[in-house]
């Protein structure tokens, strides 16, 4: 598929749940979210068959986010049906880690390809800060299940406030450099104010290189994070949904006040 702007658009994110076993501070308020009532969450089928739809159209790469995405039920049924989808050549998941430790093998067996693993720093007593509570050994053995998993090349996102070369950020890197990871560094994005910088070790940011679309835990096809536009596949179908999402991504970001990082990912 080519956009207006001739982009390769070959790529979905799927947020399959707004819950998460985390409340990292930049992420989450301190009085909490309103979330989304079980009901108006889509199933398995009716991701399986928005990925069926879309592979026709072009896309090829699936990753699957939050929220957390480990925390919605039975997930590892999900990658399989998604890996039975004919023509889907790269299947990847975003994660805190936290429950990585006792899925990764029935991830990589079900079908997944990858994983990338969200840690800001490697200092046990932040993290737990960071996270409000977070236990940063579950995220260690999470990764070395990922890499016994055969799940690799396993990356590291790491957020950061402006530089890579910040002190937690440059012992994120040393940790990866000592344990055949790859680091992403991300500096924090404003939804609601515009912020976003190209990924440090990635292509996301790159508005002019962006190959992707966004489908929200409700439904809504989205052109762009940074954008207000969303297209309901329940109320349009799949392929309307798709095409005017298609149609109408933006050439550069903007703004977003419709979604929050908890229920669309990163």
């Amino acid at each position: 598929m080519l956009d207006r702007y001739k982009r390769k658009i070959n790529y979905l994110r799927i947020s399959v749940t707004d819950r998460c076993n985390l409340r990292c501070r930049y992420c989450m308020p301190d009085e909490g979210v309103c979330m989304v009532e079980h009901k108006d969450i889509l199933t398995f089928e009716e991701i399986q068959q928005v990925v069926a739809v879309s592979v026709p159209l072009g896309i090829e790469k699936i990753r699957l986010t939050g929220g957390e995405p480990l925390v919605r039920k039975d997930l590892v049924e999900l990658v399989r049906m998604i890996a039975d989808v004919k023509g889907v050549k790269d299947l990847a998941i975003t994660t805190n880690g936290v429950l990585l430790g006792k899925n990764a093998e029935s991830l990589a067996r079900a079908g997944l390809n990858r994983v990338n693993v969200s840690l800001d720093t490697v200092d046990p007593e932040k993290f737990s800060q960071i996270t409000r509570g977070g236990d940063i050994r579950k995220v260690f053995q999470g990764i070395e299940a990922a890499q016994k998993a055969g799940l690799n090349p396993v990356k590291i996102n790491c957020v950061i406030e402006k530089y890579a070369d910040e002190p937690d950020a440059l012992a994120v890197k040393q940790y990866c450099a000592e344990n055949g990871l790859q680091p992403r560094f991300i500096s924090q994005m404003n939804l609601a104010e515009g912020h976003f910088t190209v990924v440090d070790g990635g292509t996301g940011g790159d508005c002019a290189q962006c190959n992707r679309l966004r489908l929200t835990p409700t439904g809504k096809i989205k052109p762009c994070l940074f954008s207000d536009l969303e297209f309901d596949i329940r109320k349009m179908g799949i392929t309307q949904a798709i095409e005017s999402a298609l149609f109408s991504k933006p050439k550069k970001g903007t703004i977003n006040h419709s979604n929050c990082f908890h229920n669309i990912g990163g």
